[in-house]
């Protein structure tokens, strides 16, 4: 394995096109390839990139397996005495442990793999014990990056570092996490499975994704009883070799009383097998060299079906954002058109505006019958809304996503920006009155009141075939021309008035999805990744 400079380019291009996909929206598959981003961003960042970047670093064999299977038992045995803490009570391995020679220190002990976690050290005391954990000396910050713990010892062979993982089925979410992304991390796959729980389907899950992506895996059947190992080991290789994993090398330690308490050292006639395995793929050129590539291949192999996975996910919350736009939209739309219905047809002017429209100059002052007009207004606006509303309610009651991407129903908010923008629509149609009638002024010398003529203006814009007489009174005021002018810039104020009342509404639904950067480009810009690195490769 050489340092290929361009594939590594090419590859951190890939990494910041999968970390800026996001699956925001609750589709069928939108879980599943949350998990699968974070699952490669985490091979990429603790695995691929570093090992290309550093062939000739360490191996890191990854320990994993169930709660209870004695992973950390086994660790300790593997390298002579306790460096990670074992024990009945579950979940056991709290914080993940790297033990490598002191030769290899320098590897591990800054960013090179495991960006993420926090290195901690902690003098052992003693020659056989552990000191003080982290934990219970302060040293953890349950709010901040998670911890790992680096261990050294001259009885592991150059080359090799060993990582005690978190249970991958804790109940601790964020230990079941931190294994997935351990396990990520490796060059080589130790599952650590039980005589009682090797048919589980969490371990077979493992194995499954370790075939996946074509890893370099072991497998340890653990406390297995003389009286029934031969035929536990018949039936687990059978399994193995029915999942296409035949080949993987099998490992069995057999039940003894110091993996009764989960406290004590394995003899090392049990785990010498296993140990001298792990020293081969270390020392012998040819078989690390095999571990190392087997797995960096095998991840690289994967993005082949991972990445167009992860694109197709991300069309189908771009396709479901666009699917929510237009139902908003549309539903919007037709609420605008039927205000615009509404006032042609003179609806605006009922109730308490025609009224006041019929009591007016005489029983109706002209501040009366504005305000009258603006509530009328109001009050269609508020009902095409609410209709609107509806349509939608309706629409996304069949899509989960429009739970995520759609901002809930506000009537009682709703019905008060509406009223603001009738009453905003009326002051503006004040002041357009209000040049006109200066105008009037400046050219005529004398000019009606202009109270009165917004008054007017309101009722002929609102009052459909019903306001007829308010429009000729406006000619006989203002001249012929003037009224059309006057009107005219009427109608375009109320049109845009209505349109930013009901545009703001809509834009209020969908302020949720505008957030959440759903965008086509993430598609394309995965594919296109991809293709650059098949072209590389």
């Amino acid at each position: 394995m050489d340092v290929r400079p361009r594939l590594l380019d090419t590859l951190s291009a890939l990494r910041d096109r999968v970390d800026a996909a996001r699956f925001p929206l609750p589709l069928p598959g939108a879980a599943r390839a949350r998990r699968n981003r974070a699952e490669l961003l985490a091979q990429l960042d603790d695995y691929l990139v570093p090992r290309l970047r550093a062939p000739e670093a360490p191996l890191l064999a990854v320990v994993g397996g169930s709660t209870g299977a004695g992973k950390s038992t086994l660790v300790n045995s593997l390298v002579g005495r306790r460096v990670t803490e074992a024990g009945v009570l579950r979940p056991t391995t709290r914080m993940p442990v790297l033990v490598c020679h002191p030769d290899d220190h320098h590897w591990f002990a800054g960013q090179r793999v495991l960006p993420q976690l926090t290195r901690v050290w902690v003098p052992a005391q003693g020659d056989t014990g552990l000191g003080a954990y982290p934990e219970e000396v302060g040293g953890v910050d349950e709010g901040g990056p998670p911890p790992l713990r680096i261990e050294t010892d001259d009885a592991l062979p150059r080359g090799l570092a060993l990582l005690d993982a978190p249970d991958i089925d804790s109940l601790v979410t964020r230990n079941r996490e931190l294994a997935a992304e351990l396990v990520c991390a490796a060059d080589i796959w130790v599952l650590v499975t039980t005589a009682t729980r090797y048919a589980d389907a969490v371990p077979w899950h493992l194995l499954r994704t370790a075939k996946e992506y074509d890893a370099t895996l072991v497998t340890v059947l653990d406390r297995v009883p003389h009286q029934v190992a031969a035929e536990v080991s018949r039936r687990y290789a059978a399994l193995l070799s029915a999942a296409g994993l035949g080949d993987v090398p099998r490992f069995t330690i057999p039940e003894l009383p110091e993996s009764a308490s989960g406290s004590g050292l394995l003899p090392a006639t049990a785990v010498a097998a296993l140990r001298g395995w792990l020293t081969q793929c270390a020392q012998d050129p040819v078989a690390r060299g095999n571990a190392a590539h087997r797995t960096a291949s095998g991840v690289l192999a994967s993005l082949r079906s991972r990445m167009p996975a992860l694109a197709g996910a991300a069309a189908a919350q771009h396709a479901a954002a666009v699917r929510l736009i237009q139902s908003v939209e549309d539903a919007y739309g037709a609420a605008a058109e039927r205000v615009r219905r509404d006032i042609a047809a003179g609806a605006a002017l009922a109730g308490g505006a025609l009224t006041h429209w019929h009591g007016y100059p005489e029983d109706s002052t002209p501040d009366e019958l504005l305000t009258a007009l603006a509530d009328s207004l109001a009050t269609l606006l508020r009902s095409a809304a609410a209709a609107a509303d509806e349509q939608v309610a309706a629409a996304g009651g069949r899509d989960p996503a429009a739970r995520a991407g759609l901002a809930p129903r506000d009537p009682h908010g709703a019905a008060a920006r509406i009223d603001v923008a009738a009453r905003h629509w009326r002051r503006c149609l004040e002041q357009q009155v209000e040049v006109e009638v200066r105008q009037a002024r400046a050219e005529r010398g004398a000019a009606p009141d202009p109270d009165a003529t917004a008054a007017l203006l309101a009722v002929a814009l609102l009052g459909g075939r019903r306001a007829r007489t308010a429009g000729e009174t406006l000619a006989e005021r203002l001249g012929a021309h003037a009224a059309v002018r006057l009107c005219d810039d009427g109608r375009q104020l109320l049109g845009t008035c209505l349109g930013q009342a009901l545009d703001a509404e809509r834009d209020r639904r969908l302020a949720p999805l505008d957030a959440l950067d759903v965008s086509p480009e993430h598609q394309v810009r995965l594919i296109a990744a991809l293709s650059v690195l098949q072209k590389e490769r």
